[in-house]
């Protein structure tokens, strides 16, 4: 396809970056190398480039307010959002001034209910309910204890449709919150011994999940580990011994580690265009495919870019696949789940990981076509 060309069109692009106790700054420099390639080889955004606004929260919710206030004041025609533990703070102004948003994934209620300008990529409960159904009948269990760091977004999958979902499948689940930061979770969780606990669900990043695994090995739980993908890294692969790892079930949400269509494309990409992107992480992957999936879904867009027209795009796009995604597909029609409507995508990737924390393979969990 041609180069971008003409006046820029203004996107903003708001991520934690690095705060005092995760870091996510990669999903800046992912989206400087993927937002150059789109500029030159996808016609960026209706034949013209794309202008980033970036801005960073380091976790802290007044920064998220700010940055959501600045991207407007820039007069940004839609706001990207990585993975955040402060995204309410980001979405609300953003929401209050119609600014489209488009969300790798969250869990909460305000934003998943949002028919107007909200887009959500990730299904935020179909990967959870296919990946650990299959755990919970191999282990002869109905039982599920959540792990999760205490932020509002890793939480809210627990609550409200997700909580509804978990017990329709038939799953009894008991949620452990622990604070941001905490090196020792033996006092939290030193009564998970043994196969009662049933599956542990752990969600966090990989220094929580780390603390976690060492924790859940002390008390001497014997069961399957379902994690999201940001607890998975080369620091884990480090600090977790093979028998752990091999327990462990990712919910994954970017198809790192091994290859096939998605990680070449991300490679060539890096290669060409990125400084400093590791490409096994999966933050980094996210962001790519996200702004892929915004580039995708604006394909169409006609006349001049502005909120309304990128929210009345996104809405008529017909099913497409994720670049970058390892094969999901998503449409943002509202009809993904009826009482969600900003979610554009069911089901996801899961794998298996193998003693030294890899994946052998992905399989596409929860999927069907969206109408």
């Amino acid at each position: 396809m041609a180069r971008a060309s003409g006046a820029p069109v203004k996107i903003g692009l708001i991520s934690d970056g690095k705060g005092p106790s995760a870091d996510t700054s990669i999903e800046l420099r992912a989206a400087a190398a993927t937002v150059r390639f789109l500029n030159e080889h996808r016609s960026g955004i209706g034949g013209r480039p794309i202008q980033l606004l970036t801005c960073e929260t380091a976790n802290d919710p007044n920064k998220g307010t700010d940055c959501a206030n600045q991207v407007i004041e820039q007069k940004a025609v839609a706001v990207v959002v990585g993975a955040s533990a402060v995204s309410q703070q980001i979405w609300t102004p953003l929401h209050a001034a119609k600014v489209p948003v488009l969300l790798f994934s969250t869990a909460l209620p305000e934003q998943l209910q949002d028919a107007q300008s909200t887009f959500a990529l990730s299904d935020p409960t179909g990967v959870t309910i296919s990946g650990i159904l299959p755990l919970a009948a191999k282990a002869k269990t109905r039982n599920l204890t959540g792990v999760i760091i205490d932020v509002p977004p890793a939480l809210a999958q627990f609550k409200g449709t997700g909580a509804a979902a978990l017990t329709k499948a038939g799953i009894s689940f008991k949620v452990i919150p622990v604070p941001l930061g905490t090196a020792d979770m033996t006092p939290q969780l030193q009564s998970l011994s043994g196969s009662a606990p049933g599956v542990i669900e752990i969600v966090g990043n990989d220094g929580f999940c780390i603390s976690a695994f060492n924790a859940l090995r002390t008390s001497g739980f014997t069961g399957p580990f379902f994690v999201n993908s940001q607890c998975i890294t080369d620091a884990t692969r480090k600090a977790v011994p093979a028998e752990t790892l091999e327990r462990v079930t990712m919910n994954a949400s970017a198809p790192v580690g091994v290859d096939n269509p998605s990680t070449r494309l991300y490679k060539a990409v890096v290669a060409a265009y990125g400084k400093n992107v590791k490409i096994d992480d999966s933050s980094g992957m996210n962001m790519f495919a996200e702004l892929n999936a915004f580039q995708v879904a604006l394909a169409d867009i006609k006349g001049e870019v502005t909120p309304a027209t990128v929210i009345s795009t996104f809405k008529s796009m017909p099913e497409k696949e994720i670049p970058g995604s390892g094969g999901l597909r998503f449409r943002c029609s509202g009809k993904a789940y009826p009482a969600t409507p900003a979610v554009c995508s069911r089901g996801g990737l899961t794998a298996q990981l193998d003693g030294e924390g890899q994946p052998a393979s992905y399989q596409i969990v929860g999927y069907s076509p969206i109408p």
